[in-house]
């Protein structure tokens, strides 16, 4: 037997069966009688049946001798099949008919991420304070289904297996994919709840990382309008970052939309890529040269990282939110003066930070500044990795040399190109490069984070779609997301194609006035950077537009509190 093409034919053989979740096929070669077939198969269609569909699709001499019913295929960290992991999967297992049980059979197990890794003690220690726990609200006007709705999601989890996910293990954790969870939908009443308490009690409520299910909603009834207008439906989704990002999730109401316009049902056929695919991807990477470029990109060097001069304690608790706004017109003059030095505006806004970072170092000479910044992981070798649901999104330090005697186009140049060198890296986790730099374990890499929001566009076909039906939604925005760092700066266009500002942060660090004059300033220097006298204006050019406001304070760290671990 032509071991590795035959058997290949007999998995895809199964695999193409309806029910059937995932397969494992080798030969027994000792068995009596020479080398026989023996599957693993994780599904609830009985062996005996599964043979029988078999026998019109096999040859004879491929047909299994043995079919096992398991809970899941376990795998090796290099993708391949556990065989021994197997072997005892198979001695507990039933092959008999379903058990009660049997809906949180597991369909696979696959190690987890460096970035999951880095985040799970983290999200362990901090379960019920909805710090890793993200939440999107919307409005559904329009007819509202509540039974196609949830069917709509079901069959979203039954498509997706990461929200089939939980995890288990602590020395060695690992992602299960669960073989069926129930998708939880809740639907109140008008007036039966009120809305901001109902979305701070869920983040609270917070998930069992050790129990699928990664994802749940709220459906509000809001008071019928006056007018005879339509009514609306106020939409809470809750995720847990451990599982999903932004992009993910707007993944999934594509998917969603499209199942709620077939009646329940996500239509299928075209291909799908899975978390599976990833983990394979990531456990076939080289870490050499990721740790050759972090380990020299982020040195061990001390670098200023605090937003803020040193301050007393604030005491305040909580997060804040101080938002600011560029309007179209010097949001345009800052897009155009970034494309004259090869730059986004994305690229102006870290400038802007480091120059702030620089400022409260309040140093004379040249320094190394860092951050963090948003990435979303896509860039990966994985096939229809844009359609891929999961934890791709990643934090990476940036750090960059400012000085005050060098051009801000040197900057500008800088930050740039160290952006382009990271992309082929940012799928390993800041736990990782943190090691590689030469950090102790109360070393922090970074204290704030600037994102600058690349939303997944929206279908118009599907809004189309929805239309038509009388349905209208309306986009998803955050409700209240905490910081994990101290400061989170976020960016993003508006509809009038401005450029929103914002500064999450911890209020226990960051007074909610201090707050607000950081992302003024921020603010400022944006307005101002575009009128700096060409290519020779330097960075205390760029910091003079600064010069008749103090710089924020901010309140250092508590030990006990202290993390590297942001999302």
């Amino acid at each position: 037997m032509s071991y590795g093409a035959e058997l290949g034919e007999v998995r895809a053989a199964l695999m193409s069966l309806p029910g059937v979740r995932d397969a494992a096929v080798h030969a027994a070669r000792h068995a009596p009688g020479g080398p026989r077939i023996v599957a693993h198969v994780v599904t609830r269609t009985p062996p005996a049946e599964l043979r029988a569909a078999l026998r019109s699709r096999l040859p004879s001499h491929l047909l299994p001798a043995r079919v096992h019913r398991v809970p899941y295929i376990p795998l090796l960290p290099d993708g391949r099949t556990d065989h021994r992991a197997l072997a005892a999967l198979t001695a507990a297992a039933s092959d008999t008919a379903s058990t009660p049980g049997e809906s949180r059979w597991a369909a696979a197990s696959v190690p987890v991420t460096p970035q999951q890794r880095a985040l799970l003690p983290h999200a362990l220690a901090h379960r019920g304070t909805g710090r890793f726990v993200q939440q999107l609200h919307w409005r559904w006007h329009g007819p509202l289904d509540t039974g196609r709705f949830t069917a709509a999601w079901q069959s979203v989890f039954a498509h997706e297996s990461v929200l089939r996910a939980a995890f288990d293990g602590d020395h060695k954790p690992r992602m299960v994919l669960h073989e069926h969870v129930r998708a939880e939908v809740v639907r109140h009443a008008a007036g039966s709840v009120d809305f901001d308490q109902l979305t701070a009690r869920d983040r609270l409520r917070g998930f069992d990382l050790r129990c699928p299910g990664l994802l749940r909603l709220h459906l509000v009834d809001e008071a019928a309008p006056h007018g005879g207008d339509p009514p609306s439906v106020r939409i809470l989704l809750t995720f847990h970052t451990l599982a999903l990002d932004d992009w993910s999730v707007a993944v999934l109401l594509e998917e969603f939309y499209r199942a709620y316009l077939a009646g329940g049902r996500l239509p299928g056929g075209e291909r799908r890529p899975d978390h599976r695919d990833y983990a394979r991807w990531l456990t076939g990477q080289d870490t050499a040269p990721a740790r050759d470029f972090w380990s020299s990109t982020a040195p061990g060097t001390t670098a200023l990282i605090r937003p803020g001069t040193p301050g007393p304690a604030t005491g305040l608790s909580g997060y804040g939110r101080a938002e600011t706004r560029l309007g179209a017109g010097p949001a345009g003059r800052l897009r155009a003066w970034a494309a004259s030095h090869a730059c986004t505006e994305a690229g102006a806004l870290q400038a802007a930070w480091a120059l702030l970072l620089y400022r409260a170092g309040a140093t004379a000479g040249p320094a190394l500044v860092g951050f963090g910044v948003s990435v979303l992981g896509r860039g990966v070798a994985v096939d229809f990795v844009e359609r891929l649901p999961g934890l791709l999104a990643n934090t990476l330090p940036m750090t960059v040399r400012v000085d005050p005697g060098a051009p801000v186009a040197r900057l500008l140049a800088d930050l740039r190109d160290q952006a382009l060198e990271m992309a082929a890296y940012e799928w390993v986790s800041l736990e990782q490069i943190g090691a590689w730099s030469g950090r102790g374990a109360g070393d922090e890499l970074l204290e704030s984070l600037v994102v600058f929001e690349h939303r997944r566009r929206g279908s118009a076909t599907l809004r189309s779609a929805l239309a038509a039906q009388g349905i209208g939604v309306t986009p998803p925005r955050p409700a209240g997301t905490p910081t994990v760092l101290p400061v989170t700066l976020q960016a993003r266009r508006d509809a009038d194609d401005g450029l929103h500002l914002s500064a999450v942060h911890d209020r226990a660090r960051l007074a909610d006035d201090d707050a607000a004059r950081l992302v003024g300033q921020c603010a400022r220097l944006l307005r101002e950077l575009p009128h700096l006298a060409g290519g020779a204006a330097t960075v205390s050019d760029a910091l003079a537009a600064l010069a008749d406001e103090p710089p924020a304070a901010m309140a250092g760290a508590p030990a006990a509190t202290a993390t590297g671990a942001p999302t």
